[in-house]
């Protein structure tokens, strides 16, 4: 499938979205009888930010953005709209721009209808709804197919016009939930792109929910993982994948070796640790504090050396070697501890044949020193 459209490259605020629009939860908590759905959450979106939810399925992301919206009540807390509190104020009223993951057309309405929709419901005039529908459709590229029916419309372009439903009103804010999880992955990939772009170039806030790891690194300003409805890390999404602060987060965001530890001596952010039958190795310390303690090591930044030395490397056997196209994803085995290694370039699968023995080394900056989970 194959959609093409043309996007702004910069949009005055009179053309669209204001400019700024804060969002702020306050100790927020939603039970269902004894279960904890969210609990005692803090977060702020500031002005302009692109903030995703990012966890599992019954982490409590969903439950987080519905209440922002006014559609879940919250069993406690406060949830405020550029500083003003709207717990009591129903969902039209709150003045957030949002698209679900079924996009929630009407299918007996045109594309321009739809998107008018949202505007009749505010009691604005027909003329001027006309207006700004046709202004919305065109900001997301669909200039011309205003009197397409959502049934006439590939997935890409019926999820543009649920976009341009949720920002023809100039919300404060926008929530997207999950708004690209029926989509192919080239499609949702090209997807992600503009909606990065229209966001940027109206400088409009989004709170943003998906599972999708890649799609929270790829879109995000600061990514909230979240885990049995608590915020267990936030960050930037280069921070937070660098330097996961437990097992958890760094298994959930992405592939990662995580090879027990004791530790023999911290220094300022660098630590010393027994890795074991794997030898001494020098570590980055964020201020991990627990019992039980391992270093992570992404895949990407194991690399081939041609021997021994004193520290972060290891010596074992190659398992498998896979070509994946733009990487070669390598097993290892050193002593009973299975490492998984990705390489960029085949230029060193001669050195990584079945069964061959082989030296594996790592830079101290890509050894994370993070907490085991209880």
């Amino acid at each position: 499938m194959t959609i093409s459209a043309t996007l702004p490259t910069a949009v005055s605020p009179a053309a669209g979205i204001q400019e700024k629009g804060s969002i702020e939860l306050r100790r927020v908590r939603k039970t269902y009888g004894d279960v904890a759905a969210v609990d005692d959450l803090d977060l702020t979106v500031q002005p302009g930010e692109f903030v995703t939810l990012l966890g599992p399925s019954g982490s409590g992301k969903t439950t987080t953005m519905m209440m922002v919206a006014g559609f879940e009540e919250l069993t406690s807390g406060t949830v405020l709209i550029n500083g003003e509190p709207v717990d009591k104020l129903p969902p039209k009223d709150r003045n957030l721009g949002v698209v679900f993951q079924s996009y929630a057309l009407f299918p007996h309405m045109s594309a321009r209808e739809n998107v008018e929709f949202a505007l009749r419901m505010r009691e604005i005039r027909p003329a001027e709804r006309r207006r700004r529908a046709e202004e919305a459709l065109e900001r997301v590229g669909l200039a011309n197919m205003g009197d397409r029916r959502p049934s006439q419309l590939s997935g890409g372009q019926q999820q543009r016009v649920a976009l341009a439903r949720a920002l023809v009103f100039n919300p404060s804010a926008l929530l997207l939930d999950e708004p690209m999880a029926a989509l192919d992955k080239r499609l949702r990939e090209q997807m992600q792109e503009e909606i990065k772009t229209i966001q940027r170039s109206l400088g409009i806030s989004v709170l943003f929910v998906t599972h999708d790891q890649d799609e929270a690194m790829s879109m995000s300003d600061r990514i909230v993982v979240m885990r049995d409805g608590r915020i267990v890390q936030q960050g930037a999404p280069e921070d937070v994948y660098a330097h996961p602060a437990t097992d958890w987060v760094a298994n959930f965001l992405g592939d990662t070796n995580l090879l027990p530890c004791s530790i023999v001596e911290r220094s300022g952010d660098t630590a010393v640790v027994d890795l074991g039958r794997l030898g001494i190795c020098r570590v980055q310390n964020r201020g991990a504090e627990g019992d039980r303690y391992a270093v992570s090591i992404r895949p990407e930044h194991l690399t081939f050396i041609p021997a021994e030395r004193d520290e972060n490397c290891a010596k074992g056997r190659v398992v498998s070697s896979t070509n994946l196209g733009a990487t070669i994803r390598h097993r290892l085995l050193v002593g009973e501890q299975e490492l998984l290694m990705r390489e960029m370039s085949p230029s060193s699968r001669t050195a990584a044949e079945l069964d061959a023995d082989v030296c594996v080394g790592w830079d101290q900056e890509h050894a994370q020193l993070l907490v085991l989970d209880a």
